[in-house]
């Protein structure tokens, strides 16, 4: 199954963390993006699931819309879940293992029980050979990249 992670320049900066589950890409706004360092708890909050064919989105959201801005690839990748993904979702903590270009190893999503409307996740990565202590992120949203989606990729048709 795969995974996708887009940098989302929209009112304030996020990262959109996606996993092909059930057919559709299962979404969590990450404020300060996912970490491979185990000691972050990463702010995971749960939004609707998109089409499939919305991983490979790139572009520019048009202002007026909602999530008005720039989205890019951050990482994507391949995703294997511990057990039964959308039964671990229901119960709040599903386990998996990413093998993206930046992120890799053990993660674990878990749900914040008592807090809010049940939308409120952790991103959590696993202490495993590829846990890094010092790791942060970096975006990869340079000005250059910007200006090549403004002129090359058209924006997202609007329905």
């Amino acid at each position: 199954m795969k995974f996708i992670v887009h940098e989302h320049h929209a009112t304030r900066l996020h990262y959109d963390f996606r996993l092909e589950i059930g057919g559709v890409l299962k979404s969590w706004a990450v404020p300060k993006g996912p970490s491979m360092n185990p000691a972050d708890k990463r702010l995971a909050v749960r939004v609707e699931d998109h089409d499939l064919e919305y991983g490979s989105f790139e572009g520019i959201i048009p202002e007026g819309l909602y999530g008005a801005g720039s989205v890019l690839i951050w990482d994507s990748g391949e995703f294997e879940a511990e057990g039964d993904p959308e039964i671990a979702l229901r119960q709040g903590k599903l386990r998996f293992t990413l093998n993206g270009k930046k992120l890799k190893g053990g993660f674990s999503l878990v749900l914040m029980r008592g807090r809010g409307t049940g939308k409120q996740w952790l991103l959590i990565k696993t202490q495993d050979s590829f846990a890094q202590r010092d790791w942060a992120i970096k975006e990869e949203l340079t000005p250059e990249k910007k200006k090549k989606l403004i002129e090359k990729i058209p924006p997202c048709e609007t329905s």
